[in-house]
């Protein structure tokens, strides 16, 4: 197996990887590489028999074949910026005074470098196709299945979708639910909006990729890592990123790289990463 090359020892942080990967100590110089195509997908979803919906807009970078992505909030993000992407050198991305530009760089390169394949750690495993809710019952099943967690735990989840709140009920998981919109659940549980505040009383984080683009990983890898808890990320946003830091903080990662499950109705597939496989 071949070992990916993750965060350095003695600085394991995301912006550490981010000077890496622009010094080329993880693959090749990124001043050799172009974004060829940059884009928006925009989502709101209503599930059938679900009372809520939800908005999603991600930003995608492509790279030769790989393409990294970053979740923005709706409207966050012009056209210039996308335009100005295109085209644009990896190692300028990798600068840009935009966080999740950066971050979806840095997902398109280190995608680029080492794609989600068993020879990088990664094992596939297959959503079926079916209906949205479907789907994303069968990705939540994947993602909670990475708790090792006896019934009666509570996990603090940041970012809230409701069908990994409802594979948690289903494990008979006590969750805590934290997300910056606030709001209630499926269920009219009160979600909270600051996830460290709440997470001294969590057994367990459930943690969503977008924290990477809001600047909000970082303080709950060091929280995973100073108490000893479980850290598994679920990442549509840095799904080549997050991996790196396996064993750093990070217990798992259910990796979701473009074209996300949301996107189609045939089948589609997630990369799980645990700790241990380096």
């Amino acid at each position: 197996m071949t070992a990916l090359r993750s965060a350095p020892a003695g600085a394991p942080t995301y912006e550490t990887l981010l000077r890496c990967a622009l010094a080329g100590e993880l693959g090749p110089d990124p001043a050799g590489l172009r974004v060829a195509v940059a884009f928006t997908t925009r989502q709101a979803v209503r599930h059938d028999g679900r009372g809520t919906g939800y908005r999603n807009e991600v930003l995608g970078l492509r790279v030769g074949a790989a393409v990294g992505s970053c979740a923005v909030e709706p409207g966050a993000l012009d056209d210039g910026v996308v335009e100005d992407c295109a085209g644009a050198g990896v190692d300028r991305l990798l600068r840009h005074p935009r966080t999740p530009v950066r971050v979806a760089a840095l997902d398109a390169y280190l995608t680029h470098v080492a794609p989600h394949t068993p020879a990088h750690g990664a094992r596939s495993v297959r959503v079926p196709a079916g209906t949205s809710l479907e789907k994303s019952r069968a990705r939540a099943r994947t993602v909670v299945e990475l708790l090792d967690l006896p019934p009666g735990a509570t996990v603090l989840v940041v970012g809230v979708v409701n069908s990994l709140l409802e594979a948690l009920r289903d494990r008979q998981l006590a969750y805590v639910a934290c997300d910056f919109k606030g709001g209630v659940t499926e269920w009219g549980e009160g979600v909270v909006t600051d996830a460290l505040d709440e997470a001294h009383r969590c057994d367990a984080l459930l943690v969503s990729g977008m924290t990477l683009g809001n600047g909000t990983f970082e303080p709950l890898r060091r929280h995973a890592l100073d108490h000893g808890k479980q850290l598994v990320m679920f990442a549509q946003t840095g799904s080549a990123v997050l991996p790196r830091f396996v064993g750093n903080g990070v217990s798992a990662v259910c990796a979701e790289p473009y074209p996300f499950f949301w996107l189609d109705g045939g089948p589609s597939t997630l990369h799980v990463y645990r700790g241990g496989v380096r």
